[in-house]
C-alpha cells in the first residue's frame, strides 16, 4: 500500500516568528549614581555576611566581636577601678589588634572582587551605565567603609566606657577624635592593598593567603630590621625603615601627629618632618592602589 507523503514545503517558508510579548523598559534610568550607590552597599553588606548564608556572616562578624571584647573588659576594668585613663590608647588599639584587622581583609577583600572575576561577571557591569571608575570607587569605599566600622567600634566602646566611668571630657574627646583619624587612614590603607592583591587571581583562597602574607611578612621584616637598628645605636634609621610596611606607616603617622606612643623600638617615632613623609607615604600608596585597581579592570572590561 502506497504511503502519501505531504508535498515538501519551500525553504521560504520553515521560517515562523512568535509575538511572544516581550516589551521595552518604560521605566525611570536611574543611571550610574544610583548603579554605583547599589553596588556599594551591596559590597559593604556583602563585608559583613548580611544577605548571604549564615556560613559566610560567622568569620566577619566573630573578627568584628574579637576586636570588640577586649576594649569592653578594659572598660570594665577601668569603671570597676574607677582608674583615671583608660589601660591603652584610642590610636594604640588598632595597633595592638593589627593582625584581627589583617585577618579580616585577608578574609573580605576576595570576597568583594576575586567572584566577579572567577565567574567572569565583571564584563556584564561594565554593559550597564556604570563604568570602570564607578566600579572601583564602589568597591573601595564598601571595604574601606567596612574596615572603619570594624575599628572605630571598639573606640567607641572605649569613648563611652571612659565617660560613664566619669574621665575628662574634654581630653577624652580628643584622643578618640585623634583615633578616629587614625583608624580611618588605616582603613583607607588596608582597603586598597587588600583589594590590588585579590584583584590579581580569581582564586580567593590564593587571595587569601597573598594578602596575609604581604600585610605580615611586610610588618615582621620591618620590626626585626628596626630591632637590629635599635640594638646597633641606628635610631635615626629605624623611623625610615618604619615606610616599608603598612601597619608602621599608620604607627608612625599617629605617632607624630595623633598624640600616639610610637610602638617602634626604643619608643623612637618620627619626628614632625619625618611624620610629613609618612602621612605623604599613606596618601601616595593609597592612591597608587587606587590606579592600579582602575587600570586592572579597565583590562578585565574588555
Amino acid at each position: 500500500m502506497a504511503v502519501e507523503h505531504p508535498p515538501a514545503m519551500p525553504a521560504g517558508d520553515q521560517s515562523r516568528i512568535h509575538d511572544i510579548g516581550y516589551r521595552g523598559y518604560d521605566g525611570p534610568r536611574l543611571g550610574r549614581a544610583y548603579a554605583r550607590r547599589s553596588l556599594y552597599s551591596q559590597s559593604l553588606r556583602g563585608a559583613y555576611g548580611l544577605g548571604r548564608s549564615v556560613k559566610s556572616k560567622v568569620l566577619p562578624m566573630l573578627l568584628f566581636a574579637v576586636m570588640c571584647v577586649p576594649a569592653a573588659i578594659m572598660v570594665a576594668v577601668a569603671v570597676a577601678t574607677k582608674a583615671h585613663e583608660l589601660p591603652v590608647t584610642y590610636t594604640r588599639y588598632a595597633i595592638i589588634m593589627q593582625a584581627v584587622i589583617s585577618l579580616y581583609v585577608a578574609s573580605q577583600a576576595p570576597q568583594a572582587v576575586s567572584r566577579d572575576l572567577r565567574f567572569k561577571t565583571v564584563p556584564l557591569y561594565f554593559s550597564r551605565p556604570i563604568e570602570t571608575a564607578d566600579y572601583v570607587r564602589a568597591k573601595f569605599a564598601a571595604l574601606a567603609s567596612a574596615l572603619f566600622v570594624l575599628t572605630a567600634a571598639p573606640l567607641l566602646v572605649m569613648y563611652v566606657g571612659a565617660l560613664l566611668s566619669k574621665m575628662g571630657f574634654a581630653h577624652q574627646t580628643k584622643e578618640f577624635a585623634q583615633g578616629l583619624v587614625s583608624v580611618a587612614l588605616l582603613s583607607l590603607l588596608f582597603a586598597g592593598i587588600g583589594l590590588v592583591i585579590a584583584a590579581f587571581t580569581p582564586r580567593r583562597g590564593f587571595g587569601i593567603a597573598a594578602v596575609i602574607a604581604v600585610l605580615t611578612i611586610s610588618y615582621g621584616a620591618v620590626s626585626t630590621l628596626q630591632a637590629i637598628a635599635f640594638t646597633q645605636d641606628s635610631n635615626g634609621a629605624i623611623p625610615w625603615i618604619g615606610l616599608f610596611s603598612p601597619i608602621t606607616l599608620i604607627d608612625g603617622v599617629q605617632s607624630a601627629f595623633l598624640g600616639g606612643n610610637s610602638a617602634f623600638p626604643g619608643g623612637v617615632g618620627p619626628s614632625d618632618g619625618e611624620g610629613v613623609v609618612y602621612v605623604l607615604f599613606v596618601l601616595g600608596l593609597t592612591a597608587a592602589c587606587y590606579g592600579l585597581l582602575n587600570r586592572r579592570y579597565k583590562k578585565v572590561g574588555l
